[in-house]
């Protein structure tokens, strides 16, 4: 059963290169005996579309525990189709929804059945968008007149999480002053023990980036994220030669030989992975592998819910991204969402990813 939702934001969002009022949640369900396994993928509604025209009769009859084959079956039927993008992110809500049947059939919970390594998973706190207040006097007011002041101290100084990320890069790159007036205002309002992370979205140039990454340095920033478009692995492995913060990137991975290819360039110092946009788990744990192989960290991209078990098997994990809007989607259609108060999360103990849809609930928010 494939079911495709559109949330509106809780506010208007925006990065370095794109603004939202709404996100859109495509949800995959497969059942064996009287089981029912779940995954979903952020994406447009075509995504849906996609599953049910090209995937589904692949997985149907297949013996639910062998993953492999059925992933390896959707891979090559989406070739015609270009697998970046939609393709893959389709396939990315069937794989996860496979993994989930088949810890429920075997009676697991999913970290138990792909091997835990840690017990807790770090996360940091993910929004700072670009369309929140962002002068220091409106920061230092708190919840009244700064929205990203609440969310930072409702992170740092609420749940003790001591890690968090704001977007910079306004408008492609255009408002420079306003992104380092932002950063500086993120750092008062976090304190000094806190770390502090940005993200650009790839909207500044080569140049322009090692300019602004100078001055994060001088606030304490230790994570760039895209601060030139990841297709610009040259671009991105000059700018992190050039810079003492991590540079980081990796959530437009569509598949492993993206991943083979950033990390051959030497383009990041810790490799982001999206379940939901690379293949679901099953290419999650082999991209996890590549870049451990080559002495890399990684780091689980949104959706924590669907990263938190997989992320538990990772010897390499450095965290998962607790990210605004897939929270309050996921809080809001699955019983059985995490708690990341001081600063990391327990995967569920019960079944599978331990997630139950409360279909009803959003039934609202059904598009297709």
């Amino acid at each position: 059963m494939v079911s495709v939702y559109t949330v509106p934001t809780d506010a208007p969002e925006a990065d370095g290169t794109l603004a939202w009022n709404s996100t859109t949640v495509v949800i995959a369900e497969v059942t064996a005996g009287d089981a029912t396994g779940t995954g979903w993928t952020y994406g447009p509604a075509a995504v849906g579309d996609f599953l049910r025209d090209h995937l589904a009769s692949l997985v149907e009859g297949r013996d639910a525990l062998d993953i492999p084959a059925a992933h390896e079956a959707m891979s090559r039927a989406v070739r015609n189709a270009g697998r970046p993008g939609v393709a893959a992110c389709a396939i990315s809500a069937l794989d996860i929804a496979l993994w989930d049947l088949k810890a429920r059939l075997l009676e697991l919970p999913l970290d138990r059945l792909l091997g835990a390594c840690h017990d807790r998973v770090p996360v940091y706190g993910s929004g700072g968008f670009t369309t929140y207040h962002d002068t220091l006097p409106h920061c230092l007011e708190g919840v009244g007149g700064a929205p990203m002041a609440a969310q930072l101290n409702g992170w740092v100084h609420g749940q003790h999480i001591p890690r968090v990320k704001i977007k910079i890069g306004q408008d492609w790159g255009r408002a420079v002053p306003r992104d380092v007036a932002r950063v500086r205002a993120a750092r008062q309002v976090i304190g000094q023990a806190a770390e502090l992370y940005v993200d650009a979205n790839g909207a500044y140039t080569r140049k322009q980036a090692i300019r602004v990454g100078h001055t994060l340095t001088e606030n304490g920033v230790g994570w760039f994220e895209e601060p030139v478009s990841s297709d610009d692995l040259t671009g991105l492995r000059l700018v992190r030669d050039a810079l003492v913060c991590d540079v980081t990137a990796g959530e437009y991975g569509y598949g492993l030989p993206c991943f083979a290819r950033m990390i051959a360039a030497g383009a990041v110092d810790c490799l982001q992975i999206d379940a939901t946009r690379c293949g679901g788990l099953t290419e999650f744990l082999r991209a996890a592998a590549l870049a451990q192989a080559h002495g890399l960290e990684v780091s689980a991209h949104c959706a924590p819910h669907a990263h938190a078990a997989a992320a538990a098997a990772l010897p390499n994990l450095r965290h998962i991204e607790w990210f605004h809007d897939h929270v309050r989607l996921e809080d809001m259609f699955f019983d059985g969402a995490l708690d990341p108060t001081g600063g990391s999360v327990t995967p569920t103990q019960g079944l599978g990813h331990g997630l139950t849809l409360r279909a009803e609930e959003v039934q609202q928010y059904r598009v297709a």
